[in-house]
């Protein structure tokens, strides 16, 4: 994820390291009770790696359930899908649609310059139309296939001609570079896959995270019960 050269596409490696810096202090502490044999710092770590288990396991179900609906429509003619809004989870519909949210998105996706990059990656037509377009550039960067727009070229389409479809997506794709169909349903619905792709290897980390830290948590359980073994016989032999 921190790869992305932009912060639009890294909304979850700041929680991931988060997390990851958590496991590794809650580790130290468990690692200097068992080193130490003090009880109450083993019951200290035991109890936070509880908790990161639970909530580990939560976000994942969540996850999974939040990403489960929603996939690309395919198109005639096209080497790409193109994706419908209401095709996906409510709690996405809810986070797009919210103006605040998205007037914050739409300006990190003007800044990426995806769509302006489109005709230096694809200099002809026939290129364009053999692409594989990402889910942000086939809903931010054109206008859904159903308004039958001609293609002029990679970032230009013939809006003189009447849209066939009623879809209000038609009229609100424009050329113009900071306009495009970023108001569009279909650019909401091309972030809502990109991040439903995201939170899926989010998600399945964490399936590999949970039996880890599982195994972690019986080891250190092994270790308490040998710090508490170890200060009783201690005990005893006074």
């Amino acid at each position: 994820m921190s790869t992305h050269h932009d912060a639009c596409r890294r909304t979850l490696t700041l929680p991931v390291m988060g997390l990851g810096a958590l496991i590794l202090l809650v580790s130290l502490i468990g690692f200097l009770g068992a080193w130490k044999n003090i009880t109450i710092l083993l019951w200290a770590y035991l109890v936070i790696l509880f908790l990161i288990l639970v909530a580990i396991m939560v976000f994942t179900v969540l996850a999974f359930i939040i990403t489960n609906n929603g996939s690309g429509h395919a198109v005639a003619g096209l080497r790409y899908k193109e994706y419908h809004l209401h095709d996906y989870s409510p709690w996405f519909l809810k986070q797009l649609n919210n103006t605040k949210n998205w007037r914050r998105l739409k300006s990190c996706l003007v800044k990426t310059e995806d769509c302006n990059k489109l005709p230096k990656k694809y200099k002809t037509l026939k290129e364009y139309k053999l692409a594989e377009l990402t889910p942000i550039e086939a809903g931010c960067c054109r206008p859904p296939s159903e308004c039958g727009y001609p293609t002029v070229n990679a970032s230009y389409y013939d809006l003189s001609y009447h849209p066939v479809s009623d879809n209000k997506d038609c009229k609100l794709y424009k050329n113009a570079h900071d306009v495009k169909c970023y108001d569009c349903d279909s650019c909401k619905a091309g972030v809502a896959q990109y991040m439903k792709i995201e939170w899926r290897v989010v998600a399945i980390f964490n399936v590999i995270l949970f039996v880890i830290l599982s195994a972690v948590y019986f080891v250190g359980c092994c270790a308490r019960r040998n710090a508490e073994g170890s200060r009783s016989s201690k005990v005893r032999g006074r």
